[in-house]
């Protein structure tokens, strides 16, 4: 009798076993129309401290910005089960999701107000799973080379150990009217 047969598998639905989560998330609309007059840097210490709301997939997610610097962002998750896979492991896309956000905001805390950058490409090595046992993970994503039309940065993943659990590259496409895009001033 393999696991999947009955009534074995009926354990496997049974009411006791159901977990639930709730996430509420603010309106992006609003939020991003209120950073878009404010330099990155100022929207990345604003998120921080709570007076923006972080983004949904944040919230959905459960990280949260936990340092702001020219070029360089920290941010922390507490890993809870409703993001392992079935082998109890944290699934990559939440590592993935982790590291694109560090390193967008990154970029962001080096733009002026209303510029932005977004993600071209996303190159990730995992060097350790991580799980719920693996304590607050820690994201540090930094600029390497911000360009005009794209910009190149890189992060690390640590596990709660500070152990180096995931390394990731990516670039990405600079959008919105950052300084170099704007037309010169028209004599009147």
């Amino acid at each position: 009798m393999s696991l999947l047969d009955e009534p074995r598998s009926a354990e496997l639905f049974a009411p006791s076993q159901r977990r639930s989560r709730t996430i509420d998330w603010q309106e992006p609309g609003p939020v991003a129309r209120a950073a878009s007059t404010m330099p990155g840097i100022e929207v990345m210490a604003a998120i921080r401290d709570g007076r923006l709301p972080p983004p949904p997939l944040a919230k959905l997610i459960g990280f949260k910005m936990a340092e702001v610097h020219p070029g360089r962002i920290v941010m922390r998750l507490d890993p809870e089960q409703s993001l392992e896979n079935t082998v109890g492991m944290l699934h990559g896309a939440v590592a993935a999701a982790l590291l694109d956000t560090a390193m967008g905001c990154a970029i962001s805390t080096e733009l002026p107000a209303g510029q932005g950058s977004v993600t071209m490409d996303l190159k990730l090595t995992y060097l350790r799973p991580l799980s719920v046992r693996s304590g607050t993970i820690s994201a540090e994503g930094r600029v390497v080379k911000l360009g005009r039309q794209s910009s190149y940065t890189e992060d690390f993943v640590y596990d709660g150990g500070g152990k180096l659990a995931v390394h990731a590259t990516a670039t990405f496409a600079m959008i919105g009217a950052g300084p170099q895009h704007r037309s010169p001033p028209q004599d009147s």
